[in-house]
This record gives C-alpha cells, sequence and structure tokens, in this order.
C-alpha cells in the first residue's frame, strides 16, 4: 500500500511526474498525529515525500541509484520538523515565535489576525490603530475594537500593515481571491528558455554541483532551500543589509546553508549579486509576484541573463487574482481563508493549525518542483519557473474536509539535532527529508545571518 496521499499526488500530477513512482512511498513508521480537524500530517508528510521523490530522481539520473528505492518517513521526524519552533533552544533559551502585535484581535464586528514581528511591519500597525510605540497593550486592545474587521483589512492592504478579516471557509470559497486560485495546479511548473542541457558532473550526493541563490525568509522559503541544501547543493541566502533577520528565525531553517548581506539597489552589490547569477543553477524568491521586478528578478528577466534557470516562488497568495501584490505569512492565510474559524476550539475564538504547516509543506512542495525541473534541465536544457502559493495550499487542505475532533492522544518523540552556533550551543529539529545514502543529522547545522561572504 502506497503511503502517499490526495496532496502528494495532486502536487506529483502537476509536477508531472511518473505515477508509478508514487508507489516507493510506504506508510509512515512510526505514524504522526497531531490536534487539528484538519488532515494537517497528510499534507505534510505527502509534501516531503514529493521532495523526498524527486530527489530519488536526481539520484537516478546521476547514476547513483538503479531505480527509486522505498521512500520511509519518520512521523516522530515530521511532527518535531514542522513544529520546529517548539524544540529550538539558542544557548538553552526557547524563542519567543510570536510579537505582542502578532495574533488574534477582536475588532467592533468580529475579528482580525495581525502579523507584527518584524519591526517595520509592527511600525505599520501602530501607525494604523493610532498607537505609539510605547502606548500600552490595552491601547491596542481598545484600538483594534473601535474598528470595522474589513475596513481594518482594506486599510492594512494600503499601508503596508499586514492584518487581515477571519473569515469563515465559505465566505472564502466567494471571495475573488480564492475563485481564481481554485483552478490553478497545486504546484505550478512553467517552462523558462533553456540553453541546450547541462551536463551532470561527478556527484555523492544528489544535488553536489547544483548552486541555489536564495531570496527567501519566514519558513515555506528557507524550508525549500534547506532540502536542496541537505540533497547537497551549495545554497547561498541573500539578504539586504536594511532588513535584519530575527536570528533565531534564520537559525531554525539555515541548516547547511550560507548567509551573506548585499543591497542590490547598491551598484557594487549589484555587481556582486550578477557574478553570483552568472553561476546559478537555481534561484529562489520568497516575496510578493512582481515584488524583485524593479531589481529586474523576475523569471522571464532572470531567464534571459541565464538561460536555463530554474526559478523557485513561494507567495502568500500567488499570481491569481487580486491579492496578489499583497503580504502574507502562514497565520495571515489560516485566518483569511477560514481555517482558524475550522479550528476554534470553544466556537468564539478563532484557532489555528497545530503547527505552520502551510509554510512547511509549501516549502517542501517548492523543494520538489526545483529538483524535478533541474532533472528536466539536464536532460533537455529547458529552465523552469515553480510557483507554490500559501493559499492554493490552504484551499487544498479545506478542500479535504474536516473532522469533528482536535483531540489527538499521540505524544510524538521529539527528534532534534545538537550542535552549536559560534561558541553558543544549539538545539533544531533533526531533518526530515530522506533519500538514499542521507545523514541521519544534518552536516552543518547552521551559521550566523549574514557572516559569509558573496561568493561561491
Amino acid at each position: 500500500m502506497s503511503g502517499i496521499g490526495r496532496f502528494g499526488r495532486r502536487a506529483w500530477h502537476d509536477l508531472g511526474g511518473d505515477p508509478g513512482a508514487l508507489e516507493a512511498v510506504a506508510p509512515m513508521e512510526p505514524p504522526a498525529s497531531l490536534p487539528s480537524r484538519l488532515d494537517v500530517v497528510g499534507l505534510a508528510s505527502d509534501s516531503v515525500a514529493a521532495a523526498a521523490l524527486a530527489v530519488h530522481e536526481a539520484m537516478v539520473a546521476r547514476g547513483l541509484v538503479e531505480a527509486i528505492p522505498t521512500v520511509r518517513l519518520s512521523g516522530d521526524r515530521l511532527c518535531t520538523s514542522i513544529r520546529s519552533e517548539r524544540s529550538f533552544r539558542l544557548g538553552g533559551e526557547a524563542p519567543n515565535a510570536w510579537a505582542p502585535l502578532s495574533g488574534f484581535f477582536r475588532t467592533g464586528d468580529g475579528w482580525v489576525r495581525t502579523h507584527g514581528n518584524y519591526p517595520h511591519h509592527a511600525a505599520r500597525l501602530r501607525a494604523l490603530l493610532g498607537v505609539p510605540e510605547d502606548g500600552p497593550q490595552e491601547a491596542v486592545a481598545a484600538a483594534f475594537r473601535a474598528m470595522a474587521a474589513q475596513d481594518l483589512e482594506d486599510r492594512a492592504a494600503e499601508t503596508g500593515a499586514i492584518a487581515v478579516r477571519v473569515r469563515t471557509p465559505d465566505e472564502w470559497a466567494r471571495h475573488p481571491h480564492a475563485a481564481a486560485l481554485a483552478p490553478t495546479p497545486l504546484v505550478d511548473l512553467r517552462p523558462l528558455p533553456g540553453d541546450g542541457g547541462r551536463v551532470w558532473g561527478a556527484a555523492r550526493r544528489p544535488l553536489d554541483g547544483v548552486r541555489v541563490l536564495d531570496l527567501t525568509r519566514v519558513i515555506a522559503g528557507p524550508v525549500a532551500s534547506r532540502d536542496l541544501a541537505f540533497a547537497g547543493a551549495d545554497v547561498l541566502r541573500i539578504d539586504s543589509p536594511r532588513l535584519p533577520e530575527i536570528p533565531w528565525q534564520h537559525l531554525d531553517t539555515g541548516q547547511g546553508k550560507r548567509s551573506a548581506l548585499l543591497d542590490l539597489a547598491a551598484p557594487g552589490d549589484r555587481a556582486s549579486f550578477d557574478e553570483l547569477l552568472a553561476a546559478a543553477d537555481v534561484v529562489v524568491t520568497g516575496y510578493r509576484p512582481g515584488g524583485l521586478d524593479r531589481l529586474g528578478l523576475s523569471p522571464d528577466a532572470l531567464a534571459e541573463r541565464r538561460p536555463g534557470i530554474v526559478v523557485g516562488r513561494v507567495s502568500a497568495w500567488g499570481d491569481a487574482g487580486p491579492w496578489g501584490d499583497r503580504r502574507g505569512f502562514d497565520s495571515i492565510v489560516q485566518a483569511a481563508s477560514g481555517i482558524a474559524v475550522v479550528e476554534s476550539e470553544d466556537g468564539v475564538r478563532p484557532g489555528a493549525l497545530p503547527a505552520q504547516a502551510l509554510d512547511h509543506s509549501a516549502g517542501h512542495l517548492l523543494a520538489a518542483g526545483i529538483v524535478r525541473a533541474l532533472v528536466t534541465r539536464h536532460a533537455a536544457g529547458d529552465g523552469a519557473t515553480v510557483s507554490v502559493a500559501l493559499a492554493r495550499v490552504a484551499q487544498e487542505l479545506l478542500a479535504a474536509g474536516a473532522t469533528a475532533s482536535r483531540r489527538s492522544d499521540s505524544r510524538p518523540a521529539e527528534t532534534v539535532q545538537i550542535g552549536r552556533c559560534g561558541g553558543t550551543a544549539l538545539v533544531t529539529a533533526a531533518p526530515v527529508l530522506t533519500y538514499a545514502g542521507a545523514p541521519a543529522e544534518y552536516p552543518e547545522i547552521g551559521g550566523a545571518w549574514g557572516a559569509e561572504p558573496p561568493v561561491w
């Protein structure tokens, strides 16, 4: 019996994969269970399985294995990985995953969900609410109660703040953006101009010799590039020095990657980036569609400069529909799409999935698409754009249906990796991706944000 379900089958179909390969996925052992009314475990495990199948395809193409072997996933590793912030420790300290302005707030006529973990997002929310930076949390709550949820959502979109009205699944299904997303693939793979093919070099690991420029942040994109790094790719994350990353958040998904800082609006730094691009095989972006176009980093512009490039893109809302240019995160998509209502424990206050499952699943699905595109490129020379939207993943999860209870009696074992970042003790989730010959732990557990030079 195959251990892959509806989510993995849909993604594999979207990616043009051989349906027979799905039979290589074994039932998860030990099984996983998380408290949810939605099939979070099925979504997450299928996403990892799809990435593992794609990596094995690369191994077949490179002569590292003769055929795709049985893919075996661990429920303990899966549950630890998709809830990695619960296990993370830096110097023995647990992270504060949510800032005071991130969460559910009651409005005059309902609820909104906000995201203010980054200082610039928190500042925009306070400006929208008319609450000064030193204003107490009570003043914040009062300001929310004085507004209507829809008005707050509209004004947030106009000002760059991040807040959405909490909707029911039916309300979301009637929304123009949901309607635009409904017919789109779960993982959207489209060809880009090629260069006649690339020759696989000698390799010990599936993606040895593949160079990846990682322009992502906040879970989904970094999970995708972490999968690529774990499979052997040389992943170099590039961030702007003007947008500092939250240190623990970078380390939580930074295993096996290097991190450098470049301001792409500065001529000297842009020249350095262009040198990196000239030798890159993959560019992964995690910004709103069109958000990097002004920097000449649209998929078409990248393909023109680097024929055969594979461009991976993850966003909150995707390209289709009226919300394509809006900001968003996993928690925001859960609230807007109706998931928060489904997961409510008392029928009054909105709830949440037991993990940032949209992010993690989108990341593994994106990695699956990128690796499949690399296999195709080395056979035929075509580049590709691979796109995943958190809102599209949310709709697929909702379409699978809900159960009556959130209870779970399963207590998965925590599966972590212990190491050091510089001189500081570091504990992170162990790898969940698996392939033939894969190590049980990340070869490199993580380095500080922006600490490496921008060179291959």
